[in-house]
Order: C-alpha cells, then structure tokens, then sequence
C-alpha cells in the first residue's frame, strides 16, 4: 500500500477512533485523548480541530479558566455536542406506535405513543401513523426533519440486512413493516430497521442485564416468544432476518408453541378453575375466567397464593424448555426475560431455574428478568439509532467540513 492511499485510511480511523472517545465522555483535553487512545500529541490536536469544524465536538472554556490548571499552558478543553443534532426511536408494535426523539447521546427530548387497531391495520395507514407519530414527536422536542441524523424502526417481523421483512403466508409481515427503510428515507440520512425482539437485546446490552456480556438472549415473553441473539458480541439475523423466529416451537415436546407468557398463564388459570384443582383458599376460585389475565396470576404468585405458584410452576416448565432449546443452540451465558411481562416474572423464573438441568445438556444459562420494562423495544431503537449515527457521522453532510458544507 502506497503513501497515497495509506494516509487518508489512517486519517479516518483516527477522526473514527477519537470521535467514539469524545461520545461517551464529558469535556476531555488532548492528553486524555492521547492517554486513552494512543495517538500522538499532533495527531490528536489535528484531528480535535477537525471534529471541531464539523460541529461534533465544541472547545470548552481551557482548565485554567475552570480551576483545574494553575501552571504553565493551559490545556484546551473539548466536548462532544449531543444537541447538535437527534435520533429517532419508533417502536412499531402491532396495536401501538411509540415514538422518542432523543438526542446523540440517546437521551430523550420527547415521546409520543398512538395506539392502532390491528384489525382494521394497513401497510398504508401503518406508514401513515408511523409519520404522524414521528412528526408529533419532533414538535414536541421543537426540532425539525433535518436534525434527525438516525432513525430506527423496530417491528413485529422478521427483518433483513436490507431492512425488509420477507413475504408471510398472511402479509402480517407486510403489514407491520410496510417499507419503513423507505417511508424515512427522505427523512433521515441513515435509516434501521430492526425485529423488535432484536432491539430488545440491544437495550439489554446498551442498558440492561447484557452490558459487557457478548453471549445472551434477550426474550421477549409477553403474548409471544421472540428472541434477540448476541453471540461472540454480535447479533444474529440470518438470510431473511429469522434466527430469533420461535415458530418452531410447535414441533417442539414441552414447549407447544411460540405462545407468550403472558397467554401461558391464563390458559393454566382457566384449566385449574376448570377442573377444581385450585386450593380452596385461592383468590383465584373467585375469579370469572374470562377476567383472569397475567398480572393477576403472579402478583397472586408474589404473595404465596398456592394455587398460582402451581400456574407458576407449570409455566415455569414451558420456560425452562424454551431457555434449554436457546441454551443448546446458542451456548449463552444468560436468558433474560424481557418486556412487560418481566416485572412480575419472578415466580416463573424460579420454576424454570429449578427445572432447567434437566432441559439442556451443556452449563445452564442464567434466566434473569429484565429491568427495563415494557419499554423495553422503544430503549433498543434510540440505542440502535444512537449506534448508527455513531458509525455514521463522519460519513454524513450534516458534520462535513465547512468548506465541503459551503461547496455543497
């Protein structure tokens, strides 16, 4: 490789390797650069100057100035600019939009949340609601479509790299990921689309249980199984974006299908009440069968009600099959139960623990459940959008040079 082509490479991965410093500190001076990364003293100065003019980082006022510094020159003092511009988060679920505009840092400005009527869903009015949800966000943070520097979109669906779900027997794919990598395209510069179960592992690794872990599997437990899979530190998607699809579940003995938690638990509820096999003392004897839902179930559980730990404990058994499936395919180090049904999972989770030897021949993973609640989908998107715009933004005309923004 010659001198010509070698040096804009280096130049790259220094301005790369620097920015990514300067996005998860506060103000910083050359020296901390230099200490952390390993450039030399003029590469690091240069390049600071660089992020500077593109507008990703400000020059703070020097550590003399702020008490800091009291001999000799006094060190210049950077910054990273979170507000100079915003990411997007949507969380497209099948019966409500959740929007959140956030800024670089993925902190958030502003949410929004429409509920839809999945009967009466469309690609059409999806696409529609999805823009209005977007657009009410950004009012309500006052900012515009041209601050937006990544957007992420997670779905009900499988996903491809391209961000497409392939064609289902019924359009449901279709019809929760009608082309939104299209419908953003002239909003955003860089544009993600994600299976929800997907984002939901990366709020895990960005926030959650997952952090500093490269082997889990974030498992979204509410009315349906879907599974996020990080192994050696990456995700896994597949050709069409399937590899966390569950529906194989129904060929297999124990488990029966990719149904949820959450429908688990009042499908073992109603049978109990049916047959009589509720304790006599059990709240649950007085329940209508068809107001028994979920919550009810375990935070009965939580208190030590017998008749719902035996709903928890059969439950549980179903759980433990599904972790010992993942544990067998997937070596993971854990297998954290996300999403709504998280918060009061404790007594199923215990089940499944006490029945898992038994389900996978490798170390057991270890089930957690997760802390980050139903929102879970929502913190993955801002996380992802934040990791796009990251691994974008020198590459972006937002934070080109002055001189090239002038051009343009």
């Amino acid at each position: 490789m010659d001198a010509t082509t070698a040096t804009p490479s280096l130049r790259r991965h220094s301005l790369d390797v620097v920015l990514r410093h300067a996005w998860r500190v506060d103000a910083f001076t050359a020296s901390d650069v230099i200490a952390a990364i390993g450039v030399t003293r003029s590469t690091a100065i240069d390049v600071l100057d660089e992020l500077t003019a593109r507008r990703l980082l400000s020059e703070m006022p020097n550590a003399r100035a702020v008490g800091e510094y009291s001999k000799g020159r006094p060190a210049r003092r950077f910054a990273f600019r979170p507000d100079v511009g915003v990411v997007v988060g949507v969380d497209a679920g099948r019966g409500h939009l959740t929007t959140t505009v956030a800024d670089l840092r993925g902190d958030t400005i502003a949410t929004s949340r429409l509920t839809v009527d999945p009967e009466r869903d469309s690609p059409e009015r999806r696409r529609r609601a999805a823009e209005a949800t977007v657009d009410a966000t950004l009012t309500r943070a006052r900012r515009r479509r041209s601050d937006i520097v990544a957007l992420c979109v997670g779905v009900p669906a499988p996903v491809d790299r391209a961000g497409r779900s392939p064609v289902h027997h019924d359009r449901f794919w279709e019809r929760m990921n009608p082309g939104f990598v299209d419908t953003f395209s002239s909003w955003s510069p860089v544009v993600r689309v994600e299976n929800d179960a997907t984002l939901a592992a990366v709020a895990e690794h960005a926030r959650g249980d997952a952090v500093g872990c490269d082997d889990f599997i974030a498992l979204l437990a509410g009315e349906r199984f879907g599974a996020g899979i990080f192994v050696d530190g990456r995700l896994l998607r597949g050709k069409h974006g399937g590899a966390g699809e569950t529906v194989a579940f129904d060929r297999v003995r124990g488990v029966g299908g990719a149904e949820g938690l959450a429908p688990r638990c009042v499908a073992a509820a109603r049978a109990a009440l049916a047959s009589g096999a509720l304790p006599a003392d059990s709240p649950l004897r007085d329940l209508d069968p068809d107001r028994i839902d979920a919550k009810t179930v375990l935070d009965l559980a939580a208190t030590g009600d017998a008749g719902a730990l035996a709903i928890a404990r059969e439950v549980g058994a179903a759980l433990a099959g599904v972790v010992g499936i993942f544990g067998s395919l997937f070596d993971p180090d854990r297998v954290i139960v996300s999403g709504a049904i998280a918060e009061g999972a404790d007594p199923i989770i215990r089940a499944a623990v006490d029945a898992l030897p038994r389900a996978v021949d490798l170390p057991a993973p270890r089930i957690l459940a997760s802390t980050l609640g139903a929102d879970i989908v929502s913190i993955g998107a801002v996380a992802a959008a934040v990791d796009a715009a990251r691994d974008n933004a020198l590459d972006l005309p937002l934070f080109a040079p002055t001189a090239d923004r002038a051009r343009a």
